[in-house]
């Protein structure tokens, strides 16, 4: 069966409607004999085309339109090719391109237009989506590595995974890419494929050290993050991973002990993220002890100026930290002075620019 293309609108009520693109060119306007034709504000009476190309893809024209045709938010001039997923304007018309290997049945080309008229060009559909979906799979893909060391004698202890992106439709930051995956509600599958890679790709290198890895909120009890991570633990020579998670999660405490029960199990270990930075009290930290407390960058630094107060605090977590049978980790250091304050503070691991920054995975 050949693959079908069509053009996916959000009518006001949030359904999804599929109209086939059923022969090339295919036209659209206001202009009732135009092939797609749409009562909408901002449209032209002959708007743009679409035309087939050699390699079955599509390109689309915009035909001098007043108010102009787009791709992922981007107008265009001329002949513009288009790939799968594309968010196209046409005016104020808003369309995903989809493509499918199931015939979609014939409907009429006149669209019923008050549904899709709007003051501005809408954001039902995210632009990059298709780019994120080929991140998804691997394009783009990267990772880094930051040492993680002792801190009274500065040997590397372990690494933690950074997931990085080299997709060049994507921002490189991770912080804008789950941005983005959030308007996609995709952030447990970004983080499973960061996690994914990474590991995959560190393996060789660490030769069954220790790398601590990131989960995002939205997966840390899923029974897909379980398996997952049950997976990617007896891969041959794999490192001894450490699951980082986040502080929002140490709440749930009923949920937090059956996890941690279930990673012994597997011999994964677990660390709570960023403590001091959010929510989590010691009571939810006591009665689930991790193996490691990551404590927030934001208590650590400059807590060698810090008044005496502050530094009292922070001690006394520290010593209450091991009393629980964890490992206070400092996050951030980025001064020697800062690591001399930890060191005698009594942490026992230490983390930041001043023992090592990020590099890339075939950097290590």
């Amino acid at each position: 069966m050949d693959k079908a293309w069509f053009l996916e609108s959000i009518a006001a009520d949030g359904t999804h409607v599929s109209r086939p693109i059923h022969r090339l060119p295919f036209l659209i306007g206001r202009d009732p004999a135009n092939d797609l034709a749409m009562e909408s504000f901002g449209l032209s009476r002959q708007h743009a085309r679409l035309e087939g190309r050699a390699d079955g893809g599509l390109n689309v024209v915009d035909l001098d339109s007043t108010n102009g045709t787009f791709i992922n938010r981007e107008r265009v001039s001329g002949t513009q090719p288009l790939a799968e997923d594309d968010v196209l304007h046409f005016g104020n018309a808003e369309f995903r391109l989809g493509l499918t290997e199931h015939k979609l049945p014939e409907t009429t080309h006149v669209l019923d237009m008050p549904t899709l008229i709007v003051p501005k060009r809408a954001a039902t559909f995210v632009p990059r989506e298709r780019q994120f979906a080929e991140l998804l799979l691997g394009q783009g893909m990267a990772a880094a590595a930051q040492p993680i060391v002792r801190a009274k004698t500065g040997e590397v202890f372990a690494y933690e995974l950074l997931g990085r992106c080299t997709h060049p439709g994507l921002h490189p930051s991770p912080i804008q890419l789950f941005h983005l995956a959030a308007e996609l509600d995709r952030e447990a599958e970004l983080s499973e494929a960061f996690r994914d890679f990474g590991v995959k790709a560190l393996t060789p290198r660490l030769q069954g050290g220790t790398l601590f890895v990131n989960t995002h909120p939205k997966e840390t009890f899923e029974e897909s993050f379980f398996t997952a991570l049950q997976r990617l633990s007896v891969m041959p020579g794999a490192p001894s991973l450490v699951v980082e998670v986040h502080e929002t999660a140490v709440m749930e405490v009923d949920l937090m002990r059956a996890l941690a029960a279930r990673l012994t199990g597997i011999g994964v270990q677990f660390a709570y993220d960023d403590f001091g930075a959010g929510q989590a009290r010691l009571v939810e930290i006591g009665d689930v002890p991790a193996h490691f407390v990551k404590f927030d960058m934001g208590l650590i630094r400059n807590i060698h100026t810090a008044g005496p107060g502050k530094q009292r605090v922070v001690r006394d977590l520290v010593r209450l930290v091991l009393q629980l049978g964890s490992v206070p980790l400092a996050e951030g250091v980025e001064l020697e002075e800062e690591a001399v304050v930890c060191r005698e503070m009594g942490f026992e691991l230490i983390q930041g620019y001043l023992t090592g920054r990020p590099v890339p995975v075939q950097s290590l």
